[in-house]
């Protein structure tokens, strides 16, 4: 649920019913950089550095202040809202503006469609790493379809003839044979 209808935060309990909220931060850790404020009961430090090492942002322990609940909440956002890219991104003619759900080409909007953009959002948001196609179906499309690799070669099929001067030689969108794909700066 959280792939496909990503919200500003996560509150995880360590104890949930069918699960533990330490396997539940790791495995969203492992995808995203959602801002987890981990809410339990178990006071332990041990317990606390595991959530933190699992990648948890926060940690807060029963019974709490509401006031310093929404504190630590409002301190975990502001730190997400201050990733270490831009939400513009430059790549030789090619301008993706997060913030405005804008890519332009030479100076022109290009159309993409929801789900084209959402692949190329990924893509931005780890300008020059690798993103594993695992990573990428789970990120738009959801952890059900983390098989569905057909799925990308056909959208980033679509987005190289948009975004590309010739698609059939990618300068920008380049594809790591049998692991994922990574948008890069144009080499000459």
């Amino acid at each position: 649920m959280a792939s496909s209808r990503p919200p500003d935060a996560l509150v995880l309990d360590l104890v949930l019913p069918d699960g533990q909220g330490i396997q539940v931060c790791e495995e969203i850790r492992r995808w995203s950089p959602l801002p987890i404020l981990v809410l339990s009961a178990v006071g332990d430090e041990r317990e606390k550095v595991r959530a933190l090492d699992a990648g948890a942002d926060d940690y807060v322990t029963k019974p709490f202040g509401t006031d310093e609940l929404l504190a630590r909440l409002r301190a975990v956002l502001r730190r997400s809202a201050q990733p270490g890219g831009s939400p513009r991104l430059e790549l030789g003619d090619l301008v993706i503006d997060l913030a405005d759900r804008l890519v332009c080409r030479g100076g022109a909007e290009v159309r993409l469609t929801p789900i084209e953009f959402e692949l190329v959002r990924v893509l931005a948001q780890h300008h020059g790493r690798l993103v594993t196609h695992r990573q990428l179906l789970r990120e738009v499309w959801g952890p059900e379809y983390v098989s569905e690799t057909h799925y990308l070669r056909v959208h980033v099929a679509h987005i190289r003839s948009k975004l590309e001067p010739d698609a059939s030689r990618p300068r920008y969108l380049i594809t790591e044979p049998g692991v994922g794909y990574r948008l890069r700066d144009p080499v000459p």
